[in-house]
């Protein structure tokens, strides 16, 4: 079915006068509310009510979907699967590269069960030593791609700068993988006041094509016509192509305060395919709560360190129990010099209290109960510890 994607959604935006946004797929543009409220962070999401009837062949059959997230760093990949799980697992932070391997975070609903896979940002071979990032660090999106049924591909909407084009890597990524299906998810919209802006992103992106399918006029050729072309010409595919023609959907959310995520869930939950669950209903990630732990400080450690200084820190666990529901942990900053140590621990250990605090809250909301932890620093040149305890 062929239509013009971005003067359908202006038709329908324009004649409901209420501030709506509109969900958009090969089939139908359906309206999808954005609140004003932007206060909560964590998003509520009921059990969705609709089934997919070709997916079910009865009610008590197990159904699952994997998800591989990806996009470039810090476009919300942790902190929108935290919110659509309705669980804090994915550490998040203000700086890029808060996540180094993939996450696995898992949501069950009803008899279906959805399994997303948080990747690293996708990142260039420079960024990786700039940022001393592992080398095993570009492999890791490749591994949960191809553990995935669909890929969710993530374009921060606020970004001026690189909004209006899917990067390089991004492109290179679907290319790869373009036997996998994939949709588009437009985050941060609740940073943007312009409707028309969203809009206009949309047709960009998707080249006002969903599923291969050309909706603008006069359109007659797809991706394979156009990339003839340009090979013929000499021209290099990734130097000109910023846009994707194969994405199925596009929804617009925004991950912090949960607007579009209902959605969403709703959408895969309809993709789901009968299959054996993979973990247990009341499993929230495979992750160990110790490598939980030791992510979560360093999380906070990018939140409260100026530049490049957090990324030359090394985190280890020195301790780790749990007994009669509350866990009892320590994790140990191993820092390259003095004055790092100091700067991390502020003066009379008022910096290393304050991230021992923002850990502690952390780790209660993720494990569902009472924490007491404890951060030690130490320098490499000189041996001394600092520690600071909650």
């Amino acid at each position: 079915m062929r239509y013009n994607l971005f003067s359908s959604a202006f038709k329908l935006l324009s004649s409901n006068k209420s501030n709506r946004l509109f969900l958009i797929n090969e089939r139908s543009l359906s309206s999808a509310s954005l609140s004003d409220d932007t206060s909560s962070n964590h998003a509520k999401l009921p059990p969705p009510s609709q089934k997919s009837a070709k997916n079910i062949k009865s009610d008590d059959q197990q159904r699952s979907l994997h998800i591989a997230v990806i996009g470039l760093p810090n476009v919300g990949k942790s902190t929108f699967i935290n919110n659509i799980i309705n669980h804090r697992v994915c550490p998040t932070s203000a700086k890029v590269h808060t996540t180094r391997k993939s996450n696995t975070a898992i949501c069950t609903t009803g008899q279906t069960q959805l399994v997303f896979y948080d990747t690293p940002g996708l990142v260039t071979q420079r960024e990786i030593k700039k940022h001393h990032l592992e080398q095993s660090f570009k492999s890791s999106y490749r591994h949960a791609i191809q553990h995935a049924d669909i890929i969710a591909v993530m374009q921060d909407v606020s970004n001026s700068w690189t909004r209006k084009e899917l990067h390089p890597t991004v492109l290179d990524t679907l290319k790869a993988y373009a036997n996998i299906p994939s949709f588009l998810v437009l985050n941060k919209i609740d940073a943007l006041k312009s409707k028309r802006v969203l809009l206009d992103l949309i047709k960009t992106l998707t080249n006002d094509t969903l599923s291969g399918q050309l909706a603008g006029k006069g359109a007659t050729r797809g991706l394979a016509g156009a990339a003839t072309d340009q090979v013929a010409e000499g021209i290099p595919l990734n130097k000109l192509q910023t846009t994707w023609d194969h994405f199925d959907n596009v929804f617009l959310v925004s991950a912090i305060t949960g607007n579009g995520l209902n959605e969403l869930q709703n959408y895969l939950i309809g993709q789901a395919v009968p299959r054996q669950w993979r973990f247990a209903s009341d499993i929230h990630t495979d992750a160990s709560p110790e490598a939980l732990i030791v992510e979560s400080v360093r999380a906070r450690l990018l939140d409260y360190l100026p530049q490049e200084i957090p990324y030359n820190l090394k985190c280890e666990l020195e301790y780790y129990s749990l007994e009669k529901y509350v866990v009892y942990t320590s994790v140990q900053v191993q820092c390259p010099t003095e004055r790092i140590e100091r700067l991390i621990c502020g003066e009379s250990n008022g910096k290393l209290r304050q991230i021992t605090e923002r850990v502690t809250s952390d780790l209660v909301e993720m494990f569902g109960q009472a924490v007491s932890l404890t951060i030690s620093t130490v320098s490499k040149d000189k041996k001394s510890t600092s520690a600071d305890r909650i």
